[in-house]
């Protein structure tokens, strides 16, 4: 039987069937395997995966403290004030550039160390209140966001805050709060999400580390002071063979062989200070190393599954413009006699921001919640579902909103003013948030984490029966475990549960009450197709796919419903709030509904076939007439 992290049994061996991985793969594999995080008490969303309700995890959705609300009000209220004074985001954009003067402002106000304790110099803000910070900054400039986010959701903030020691906490944290621009140096060119292929080495020299290679995409890197930097140690012996270790350091900018050598431009966030960095001889102590040496990528993933959320937080604001967009434009542009919102055709868009709006914000206040009540909870599955989801159905509402407004949202904002339009940025928004699908986690990318996540527990009961690289001996008492454990488990998810919490208003129980039923048959379903696939289905991508958009649905009606309650019972209108959430369930249950047909019913392995010939060149004559690059 494998233990609780579901990737090694009690020797230390991976469950997972490697036999007929190549050895980048393989080497891949292991490395992200041995970062895993590992739970006891799995997750409200994990749970859903296995067929099991939790509501008791989600609910009920408490408010942050009194005296962290009073601060948390004032501080927002003050950050929206000096945005809209001091912060213009079309210039900013123009430009290419943050004013110094802006950086300031921000860092007189704390906003550079919202999450860190009092104690380092910063606000000492709960994840909750980051968010809606996050959310607020987003909404009028992104590139402010990206700025500040990436300073403190990945830069060094985050990672010293979950692994630094106290010396570093003490060192590094007040310089990063009082406004001393961090980056984050993961991504290296030609290697990408691959960490078994990371090029840049740290060689122990006496009482340092000696760093060699480059980083690219290395976000606030050319104002950076500070830098989180992942780097190659030297390998540990694993079963008489080398395995990687990747270990990070926090190093000063300023060192000597430190080298911005590019900055990076794209089609939105014209002012991200992104880059290329070099490292060529860069001596960093020991003393600067987080989290321990070889713990680097567990480091780093555990620093983005808890920074994650700041990109859902920036998602939800763009959505928020675009429904009081929306909302305005269509009730004032007339056409064909009427309003264009009481078109049916518009409508449907507009109606599809609003509800999305409202699931999106309760996703991640309940998130945030679980965060904050416990800052060791498993919430690998609920943020990157927050992160998945929530972009995917920003940049739709935004697709929307562009069509809604037509040319006007077509055209830049400097022309708008020109002609006395109303200054609604809809072109820059889309080129600012378009990005938010791919980084820190590809929606592609957190599919794939989020079923592999989904399958631990089984991976835990049955992992080593489906290991060839195991001895007979051992997979048969695997088998015999595993036989035990389906034998329970399999038939309850036939029988109905315990239901939604009885306190609950009863439409939203009923919502709940489904959401139990559909797990359970996503339960079974994930079964079957582990059954009939057997190890093939890591390599079912597309199905899978299917399986991680049903569990995120489930998750954002379960979250719309207890959000729902705890607006209910603060006084807002009760047939408002509740009409909403049952027009959102409608539209994600039709597309749960869908995702559970294709299952079995698809074209995906035509289409993989297609594209293979495709890569092959067997349909260059489907290019023909083009001039080409």
């Amino acid at each position: 039987m494998a233990e609780t992290n579901g990737k090694k049994n009690d020797d230390g061996r991976s469950v997972i069937d490697m036999s007929k991985m190549n050895e980048g793969q393989r080497a891949a594999l292991q490395v992200t395997e041995a970062a895993r995080e590992s739970h006891d008490d799995i997750s409200f969303v994990a749970n859903l995966f296995m067929g099991k309700f939790r509501p008791e995890k989600l609910y009920p959705i408490t408010e942050v403290d009194a005296e962290e609300k009073a601060r948390a009000d004032k501080f927002l209220a003050e950050l929206a004030a000096y945005l809209k004074a001091h912060v213009d985001a079309d210039e900013i954009d123009r430009t290419g550039e943050i004013p110094d003067s802006v950086m300031a402002g921000f860092a007189k106000m704390g906003a550079y160390g919202i999450k860190v304790p009092k104690v380092y110099g910063g606000l000492g803000f709960s994840q909750t209140t980051y968010c809606r910070a996050c959310a607020l900054i987003a909404s009028h400039c992104g590139n402010t966001f990206a700025h500040l986010s990436v300073h403190q959701s990945i830069g060094v903030a985050q990672p010293v805050l979950l692994f630094g020691t106290e010396e570093q906490k003490k060192k590094f944290l007040p310089r990063v709060a009082g406004g001393e621009i961090s980056a984050f140096a993961l991504t290296e060119p030609g290697v990408g999400s691959d960490p078994a292929r990371m090029k840049t080495s740290a060689v122990p020299d006496g009482d340092d580390f000696i760093i060699n290679g480059e980083k690219l995409w290395c976000s606030n890197v050319t104002r950076a002071g500070l830098l989180i930097v992942a780097a190659q140690t030297p390998p540990k012996m694993v079963d008489g063979k080398p395995r990687t270790q990747i270990t990070t350091f926090v190093v000063e900018a300023n060192s000597p062989g430190l080298e911005v050598v590019h900055r990076s431009r794209f089609m939105g966030l014209s002012a991200l200070y992104n880059g290329v960095v070099r490292l060529t001889n860069v001596r960093v102590p020991k003393a600067n190393i987080v989290g321990g040496e070889g713990r680097g990528l567990k480091v780093a993933l555990s620093t983005l599954n808890a920074g994650r959320l700041s990109i859902p937080a920036s998602s939800l604001g763009a959505t928020k413009d675009a429904l009081a967009i929306v909302r305005e434009w269509g009730a004032e542009r007339i056409q064909w006699g009427v309003p264009i919102g009481q078109h049916a055709a518009v409508a449907e868009k507009i109606r599809k921001i609003a509800a999305h709006a409202f699931a999106m914000e309760a996703m991640l206040i309940a998130t945030c919640r679980i965060v904050d009540r416990d800052k060791k909870a498993d919430v690998r599955l609920e943020s990157s579902i927050c992160k998945m989801w929530g972009t995917e159905k920003a940049w739709a509402a935004l697709d929307d909103l562009m069509q809604v407004r037509g040319g006007r949202g077509y055209e830049n904002i400097s022309s708008l003013k020109e002609r006395g339009e109303k200054l609604w940025p809809v072109e820059r928004m889309m080129r600012d948030n378009r990005v938010a699908t791919i980084f820190e986690g590809s929606s592609e990318i957190m599919r794939l984490f989020i079923m592999r996540e989904a399958l631990d527990p089984h991976l835990k009961v049955a992992g080593i029966v489906l290991n060839t690289e195991r001895p007979w001996s051992e997979r048969i008492k695997s088998a015999l475990g595993a036989a035990k454990f389906y034998s329970v488990w399999y038939p309850s998810q036939w029988i109905p549960g315990r239901g939604a919490p009885a306190d609950m208003h009863p439409r939203l129980r009923k919502h709940m009450n489904r959401v139990e039923s559909q797990s359970r048959k996503l339960a079974r379903t994930l079964f079957h197709q582990m059954v009939k696939f057997g190890p093939k289905l890591e390599k079912r991508q597309v199905l899978l796919a299917r399986l991680a958009d049903i569990g995120s649905d489930l998750f954002a009606i379960s979250a719309s419903c207890v959000y729902a309650q705890k607006l209910i019972k603060e006084g807002e209108a009760e047939d408002k709030v509740l009409f909403m959430v049952d027009d959102f369930v409608a539209q994600a249950s039709l597309r749960i509904d869908e995702n559970f047909r294709g299952v079995c019913r698809n074209a995906d392995e035509h289409g993989y076939e297609l594209t293979q010939q495709v890569i092959k060149g067997e349909h260059r004559w489907a290019e023909s007439g083009i001039v080409g690059f």
